[in-house]
């Protein structure tokens, strides 16, 4: 995937939208000191080189019942390309599973999982992860508290 060339207005409105995903675009010109036309046609042009990925509300898991989260590091009984490819399909289907990452060391992935509670998690690692057959080895780390979590790109060294 190719960088995209951001000037200081792109990183200027990337700011603001990370912060106010529902301000309107006369707001957001205004702040950016752009015209709202030439507002409307940059972020128009971020997004479809895919600098913005989408738009979503941040949604606490406890307040709507699912309250326990988990890191789980799990390890493949098989690397092929198509062990990886299942893996990748199964993981991209449990819903309880909010993001997976590859990598490097003596797991092969690390999955953040958010769940109702410890009998959901229980349920999830035995009928869905352990009963897979392509999973040699998993080790779970819950979550006691988010001490830092961003969900905004720092994009000051850009400038």
């Amino acid at each position: 995937m190719d960088e995209v060339r951001l000037d200081r207005t792109d990183l200027a409105l990337l700011a603001v939208l990370q912060a106010e995903g529902r301000i309107s675009n006369a707001d957001l010109a205004e702040r950016v000191n752009l015209s709202a036309s030439a507002c409307l046609r940059r972020v128009q042009r971020l997004e479809q080189a895919g600098v913005i990925a989408g738009y979503s509300a941040a949604v606490d898991p406890a307040r709507v019942g699912l309250g326990l989260q988990a890191f789980v590091r799990v390890q493949l009984a098989r690397h092929d390309a198509d062990a990886i490819a299942e893996f990748s399909r199964r993981v991209n289907a449990w819903d309880e599973v909010a993001s997976c990452h590859a990598l490097t060391g003596d797991m092969d992935y690390l999955l953040h999982v958010i769940v109702q509670d410890l009998d959901h998690f229980s349920r999830f690692l035995l009928d869905r992860l352990l009963n897979d057959g392509g999973v040699a080895d998993v080790n779970s780390s819950f979550v006691l508290r988010a001490v830092k979590q961003r969900r905004r790109l720092t994009l000051d060294h850009l400038t």
